[in-house]
């Protein structure tokens, strides 16, 4: 899939094997002071394990102006499908999934 513009905008390019996505349920976000690095984990339950799927890095602007694409996201999502709930303490670690533990 490619993105075509006209003039001075940027074509952007989106190949089929990264427009499949990765799946995260844990981003751990941690910085310097000359960039943001977010570390995207899938974390699964049952396994002591996870490893980082994907690692962004971003100068301190480019942070800003995600989270503010971020914020401006949420709320365009929220006006349509209602507020999401926030956890204050955050997800535990292990993650809890619900349901009936497996036995073998």
């Amino acid at each position: 899939m490619e993105e075509k513009n006209q003039g001075n905008q940027l074509n952007i390019e989106l190949k089929e094997d990264i427009a499949q996505g990765t799946y995260s349920n844990l981003a751990i976000i941690t910085h310097s002071t000359a960039e943001f690095v977010i570390d995207f984990v899938r974390v699964m339950p049952g396994i002591p394990k996870a490893d980082v799927k994907s690692r962004i890095i971003l100068t301190p602007e480019h942070a800003k102006r995600l989270l503010h694409a971020l914020r401006d996201n949420i709320t365009k999502y929220e006006s349509i499908n209602g507020v999401i709930k926030d956890n204050p303490g955050g997800p535990m670690i292990p993650m809890s999934f619900g349901g009936p533990t497996a036995q073998a």
